[in-house]
């Protein structure tokens, strides 16, 4: 797409929020291909967080499912507005990204209702039932929704938001996001999006041989294991964010991710010890790194980012996130430590970060 119309529109802000919205209770909605995610804002602050599996890829009623879901959750305070953000259109559910705004957009306006406002990036917030009309500017809009929010609070940072099945690397400078693209195609070519996860990402996309029994082993090019198997061997996997079925439908054991992961190598787990097991997780662990190390000295490469400005981390995969500040020799804070927030919405107030900056940035 060309960006250059949107790079010139007014920074994002809560710009576009209906008249009378400061001080609702909001309830802010991050609706992804993979999981929705919902965050309560009351007062301005974060009050309580949900992530929801929903696999579009299976059926819309999936979706539909989910938004139930946060209805009911938050059902107790009252009636809330709904803000929205969405990376769905991208599933094969549907025929393109303007299909799948137009879809999604007419779903969340019968579940939550005409009111609702969309995240449409640097032009800030539109009506639901616009949504179609500015496809590239609603599309996938959910990091700069985030950096956005960072901003705020860091106005020199990176973000690194690591979920389930991607990476956004965002430089915030002068307290906005800077990113080098903004749709998806861009943003792969400049390292701001990187297709790697803490849970979903296969095993075989990290790499293509590992050092195993002496050798180098090549790995097959099936889907036996993902990185949630590989992180949970390792011990790094936090409870509660692997929400989706294994690659062989069974359960999730260390046992059992062990099992999926010898089959990549083309062995059953009895093969070797447990040791061997978790040197090879270990090996691919290093191997996610090593690739968000380059994305992210690819990045920083532009200068704009200062030298001593930390690394905020969100997403289920915010361990990653700490691991790379190391390697960069820069700060970590968690994006929780950066907003208002009860004390136990904290972890998931990180981990959902686009639904809470939705839900605070349509606050005012």
């Amino acid at each position: 797409m060309n960006t250059g119309d949107a790079a010139s529109l007014t920074p994002a802000s809560a710009s576009g929020v209906p008249h009378g919205w400061q001080g609702r209770t909001i309830v802010g909605l991050d609706v992804g291909g993979a999981h929705t995610k919902g965050a309560l804002a009351r007062d301005g602050r974060i009050e309580d967080v949900v992530q929801i599996a929903t696999p579009l890829w299976q059926g819309l009623h999936h979706l539909d499912d989910a938004l139930a879901s946060v209805r009911q959750r938050f059902a107790a305070t009252g009636s809330p507005a709904f803000a929205v953000t969405v990376t769905a259109e991208l599933t094969d559910a549907f025929a393109s990204r303007r299909d799948g705004i137009s879809q999604l957009a007419d779903r969340l306006a019968a579940a939550l209702g005409p009111e609702t406002i969309i995240y449409a990036g640097p032009k800030g917030f539109l009506p639901i039932a616009d949504a179609a009309d500015h496809v590239a500017a609603v599309a996938s809009a959910n990091w700069h929704a985030t950096a956005a929010l960072v901003g705020r609070t860091c106005p020199n940072a990176l973000l690194v938001d690591i979920g389930s099945t991607t990476a956004d690397l965002i430089p915030i400078v002068d307290a906005r996001p800077a990113a080098q693209g903004y749709g998806d195609a861009e943003r792969l070519a400049s390292g701001e999006l990187l297709y790697t996860g803490a849970t979903r990402t296969f095993v075989m996309a990290i790499a293509d041989r590992v050092p195993f029994a002496g050798r180098w082993q090549p790995l097959m090019n099936e889907y036996f294991a993902s990185m949630a198997d590989v992180r949970r061997i390792t011990g790094e996997l936090p409870e509660g964010v692997d929400q989706h079925a294994t690659a062989d439908g069974r359960g999730k054991s260390l046992a059992e991710s062990r099992a999926r992961l010898a089959r990549m190598v083309g062995y059953d787990a009895a093969d070797a010890r447990e040791a061997d097991w978790l040197r090879l997780a270990h090996y691919l662990g290093e191997r996610q790194l090593g690739s968000l190390f380059d994305a992210a000295s690819l990045v920083l490469s532009h200068g704009t980012v200062a030298d001593d400005a930390p690394i905020v981390g969100a997403g289920i995969g915010d361990f990653l996130s700490r691991a790379l500040a190391h390697r960069l020799g820069r700060r970590w804070i968690s994006l929780a430590e950066t907003i208002p927030v009860a004390p136990a919405a904290a972890p998931w107030a990180a981990r959902a970060a686009p639904a809470v900056a939705v839900a605070l940035l349509a606050g005012g």
